[in-house]
């Protein structure tokens, strides 16, 4: 089974603090969309999948 790893980009910044690893199989219509810390905005902001 393949792993692909997926960016998290923080939607105020734009910075990419996170990544996840997600299945390369699956094909899924919406990007993955978490609340996470930005340590760059110093709060907690909604954190986008990107490719």
């Amino acid at each position: 089974m393949a792993v692909k790893k997926a960016a998290l980009a923080c939607s105020v910044c734009g910075s990419r603090n996170y990544t996840k690893a997600v299945s390369a199989n699956k094909s899924h219509d919406k990007r993955l969309e978490v609340n996470k810390f930005c340590k760059y905005c110093n709060q907690y902001t909604l954190h986008k999948e990107t490719k």
